[in-house]
């Protein structure tokens, strides 16, 4: 399988199978894209796009890369890829640590914190029954991860300390290492507690939409006041001090309907000195008027490229930012397993509510019939969905089989699957379009960069 597209001025080629990536003249991807669905021997280019010599060298390289097993190359064999085999080791902990919050956001998909439930703190001995948890069933795998999250977090600040410092005591006791990040949205945000996080969190993501307008649109206080002016500065102090530290954190935005032109909160938070961005899609399976919908599409894609324009203008003028879903590793990048299996909820991946209950991911919680177990039964966990989840890959779904992207999306988010296709084997329409995009931009990026290299 191949793919071919046009990012500003560059031909750019995909070979899914080899996984290589090639820049081409204008007559070698008019030749390629004539192929499509048919032998390339068979291919009859345009009439009189271009001269016989340019078409006659076109197919010279093209034959040449497909020798060398770089285009058109088979793809792995199911038999070698399918991750069904895999036992049930658990690696990451998504922790509950408060089902509150201190903002009220509109495209929440928590329930303002709550989880469609009642309110609560975690309890510090659910917490470390939690870790005990993780501990306990993560195999031979030494390298875990927990991610403090809520609601927020930081209303439950003490517990995460004790936390960290329980954690710490009983990964030397398995011979493991935990790896704690948490998110946040800065309203409790000091400095008390960001020297804390600062030493303690491996990484940090910083809740912010963009330009004042458009985050206070749907970020606001309980009493229904505009975060902007609260949080701003002093997520943007604590960024500075992961930096000087050598430390990882994104400032992680969310785009509605409202803010189609999401580029231009990209610009504005790397004007305030943000290096490391993330803006995500608001989606929704109800009707809901910040919600996005595939007829947002064309808007949202010229967007993506002006985006990519603006981060080739920041690269050129010696300031370049990191945007998340641009990075892209075209060298050795996950592992053919990762690549199949997708993100691990419900078989490596689980979250820990605060009364204990476990569910498949943090987007599950609350939801009875994907509870799975609490931490503070003994014997009390079950993965009744273990089956569903581990066979969720990109082989299973019709979808992802003839898609040129599958092996760098691995399926898309279980969750989004369940909840607007209503089936775990129909990733979201919407998501694999944005996704694809961003694919395309990111690669094409890689290939620009290569191209102006001294």
């Amino acid at each position: 399988m191949i793919h071919t597209y046009k990012f500003q001025d560059i031909n750019v080629v995909l070979d899914v199978g080899s996984g290589a990536v090639h820049v081409c003249s204008d007559a070698a991807a008019a030749l390629l894209r004539a192929c499509e669905g048919q032998p390339q021997a068979d291919a009859r280019p345009p009439e009189d796009a271009f001269s016989a010599a340019e078409f006659a060298s076109a197919r010279e390289e093209i034959d040449a890369l497909t020798r060398a097993g770089l285009l058109d190359a088979p793809e792995t064999g199911e038999d070698v890829l399918l991750p069904e085999d895999r036992g049930a080791v658990i690696k990451a902990l998504c922790l509950h640590v408060a089902h509150d919050c201190n903002m009220r956001c509109a495209y929440c998909f928590a329930d303002a914190g709550g989880y469609a439930g009642a309110r609560a703190l975690l309890p510090l001995e659910t917490g470390k029954r939690a870790i005990d948890f993780l501990l306990g069933r993560s195999g031979a795998r030494r390298n875990l991860e927990i991610d403090f999250f809520g609601g927020e977090p930081l209303m439950n600040f003490e517990v995460v300390k004790a936390l960290v410092q329980y954690g710490r005591e009983r990964e030397k006791d398995y011979g493991k290492n935990i790896r704690f990040t948490l998110t946040t949205n800065g309203l409790l945000l000091d400095d008390e507690k960001a020297a804390f996080i600062n030493e303690h969190m491996d990484n940090v993501i910083l809740s912010l939409d963009g330009r004042p307008e458009v985050n206070d649109r749907c970020r606001r206080t309980v009493t229904g006041e505009g975060t902007y002016a609260h949080v701003a500065e002093k997520l943007l102090r604590f960024a500075k001090a992961r930096e000087a530290a050598g430390k990882l954190y994104y400032v992680r935005g969310t785009y509605t309907k409202y803010n189609k032109d999401f580029a231009g909160d990209v610009r504005h938070l790397a004007d305030l000195g943000f290096r490391n961005i993330s803006v995500e899609p608001a989606v929704s399976d109800k009707p809901e008027p910040w919600a996005l919908a595939e007829g947002d599409l064309p808007e949202l894609f010229a967007e993506y490229d002006r985006l990519a324009d603006f981060m080739r203008e920041r690269e050129q003028a010696g300031q370049p930012i990191s945007f998340f879903h641009f990075n892209v590793d075209l060298e050795q990048g996950p592992c053919a397993y990762k690549r199949v299996a997708g993100c691990g909820a419900g078989t490596e991946y689980v979250a820990v509510t605060p009364e204990g209950d476990i569910y498949p991911c943090h987007q599950f919680a609350g939801e009875p019939a994907y509870r799975i177990g609490n931490v503070l039964t003994a014997g009390g966990f079950e993965n009744k969905w273990f089956d569903a989840f581990n066979k969720a890959h990109v082989f299973s779904k019709e979808a992802c089989r003839g898609c040129w992207a599958k092996y760098y999306c691995s399926g898309g988010c279980h969750a989004n699957a369940l909840r607007m296709e209503g089936d775990l084997l129909r990733p979201h329409r919407l998501s694999c379009a944005i996704e694809r995009k961003r694919l395309e931009c990111a690669i094409g990026l890689v290939c620009a960069r290569a191209l102006t290299c001294p």
